[in-house]
C-alpha cells in the first residue's frame, strides 16, 4: 500500500495527466474546454491507439489502489464508450471532446478515495477482465492504424 504523501501525489499526477488529456486548451470565445486526446484522436488509428494507452494508465493506478469491481467497471464502460464513438471519424473526435473519460475516471477514483472506511477489493479476474478488454480495444486500434496507414501509403503510390 502507497504511503499517504506517495498516493498524493501520484493522484495530482492523474488529475495532471488527465487536465493535459481533456480540458488543457481553452477554446476562445468559450468555456469550453479541451484536451489533446480530441486533438491527436484526429490522426486515423493513431490517435485512438494513444487514447487506449493513456485511460489504461489511470485504470493501471485505480486497479493497483484496489479500486471495487463496480468502479473499474465504470471505468472501462467510460472508455469503451469513448472508443467505440471515436472510431467514427470526426463525430468520435466531438464526442470525445465532450465527453472527457479521462477526467471521469479520475474523478471515480477520487470519489473512491473519499469513501470512509475501504470498499471492496476487486478480485483479481475482474481486473484480469478489465485490462483483457482493454487489451483488445488497444489491438483493434492497432489494426485500424496499420490499415490506414498502408492505405495511405498504396494511395500515395509509395507502396513497390
Amino acid at each position: 500500500m502507497l504511503s499517504t504523501e506517495s498516493r498524493t501525489g501520484k493522484l495530482e499526477h492523474l488529475r495532471s495527466l488527465s487536465h493535459l488529456l481533456d480540458n488543457a486548451l481553452s477554446i476562445p470565445g468559450t468555456r469550453f474546454r479541451i484536451g489533446l486526446d480530441p486533438i491527436i484522436g484526429l490522426i486515423p488509428g493513431l490517435g485512438d491507439v494513444s487514447g487506449i494507452l493513456f485511460s489504461a494508465y489511470i485504470v493501471a493506478q485505480a486497479a493497483r489502489w484496489k479500486l471495487p469491481a463496480g468502479t473499474l467497471l465504470r471505468m472501462l464502460m467510460n472508455i469503451g464508450l469513448d472508443w467505440l464513438v471515436g472510431n467514427v471519424p470526426m463525430v468520435g473526435d466531438l464526442f470525445d471532446a465532450g465527453f472527457k473519460a479521462n477526467a471521469r475516471n479520475v474523478s471515480l477514483l477520487e470519489e473512491h478515495l473519499k469513501l470512509p472506511g475501504e470498499a471492496k477489493a476487486a478480485d483479481r479476474w475482474v481486473v484480469f477482465l478489465v485490462f483483457l478488454v482493454l487489451g483488445l480495444l488497444l489491438a483493434i486500434s492497432l489494426a485500424i492504424a496499420t490499415t490506414v496507414i498502408w492505405g495511405l501509403v498504396q494511395l500515395m503510390g509509395w507502396a513497390g
